[in-house]
């Protein structure tokens, strides 16, 4: 089975954890977009639901397929977010912001009551790492804050190289206007203190790292589509 057939069979796993009625948080990304396919198909049918996208790009795809949205100030309480993920660690913890929306997703993510993440077998792994973590940064002062997330990273025995996406002449800009660095700092045993290293940076608006935010994990593989459970 290719990789988008295992991204649909996830996709589709996942609605039955969205109730008529709800508004839901809907992530960004191929494996999101296959969900929003799949419950824009449920829509035509008579379904209920209204979406916040994390995303202008998921934004545009639901108002294309005819799924309805509101914003999170106008329902600033979710019932579950289903999005995708970059990589599946221990507990459910994440790797997210390939598609470069991570602030909204994680902002989402935290404003609902449940977040269900939805791959393929591919995004599981051991320990973190293995795929670069995104940073948002604010575009001010970007020298300053690529170095301090060099030495603070450092300092906890990670090294790599630290990339703006898109590179320096054409850097990718995200919704919010920021720029994001790709840092390749390969396996991350201590995700939490990496976590609030980061985050006591100035200039650093957001990380990729997920953690206790997933309740659930369903994931699509060769065998079949499986249900991984948060422990906490």
């Amino acid at each position: 089975m290719d990789a988008r057939l295992l991204k649909i069979e996830a996709a589709r796993a996942a609605l039955a954890y969205v109730e008529d009625g709800a508004t839901i948080g809907i992530g960004t990304g191929s494996t999101a977009e296959e969900f929003v396919r799949l419950l824009a198909a449920q829509v035509a049918d008579g379904f209920v639901v209204v979406g916040v996208p994390t995303s202008e790009r998921t934004a545009r795809l639901c108002g294309e397929l005819g799924v309805p949205l509101t914003t999170l100030d106008a329902a600033p309480r979710l019932s579950v977010t289903v999005d995708g993920a970059d990589e599946i660690g221990p507990d459910l913890a994440l790797i997210k912001g390939g598609g470069g929306a991570l602030l909204r997703e994680k902002i989402v993510a935290a404003a609902s009551d449940g977040m269900v993440v939805i791959a393929d077998s591919a995004k599981l792994v051991e320990m973190l790492g293995r795929f670069a973590l995104p940073i948002e940064v604010n575009a001010f002062g970007l020298a300053a804050t690529r170095l301090a997330v060099e030495k603070a990273a450092s300092r906890l025995g990670l090294s790599g190289p630290v990339a703006v996406r898109g590179g320096k002449d054409e850097p990718f800009m995200t919704d919010g206007g920021h720029m994001i660095l790709d840092a390749s700092f390969g396996r991350i045993p201590d995700p939490r203190a990496l976590s609030s290293t980061l985050h006591a940076i100035p200039g650093v608006v957001e990380h990729g790292l997920f953690l206790d935010l997933a309740s659930v994990a369903i994931i699509a593989g060769e065998n079949g589509v499986s249900t991984i459970k948060a422990t906490r």
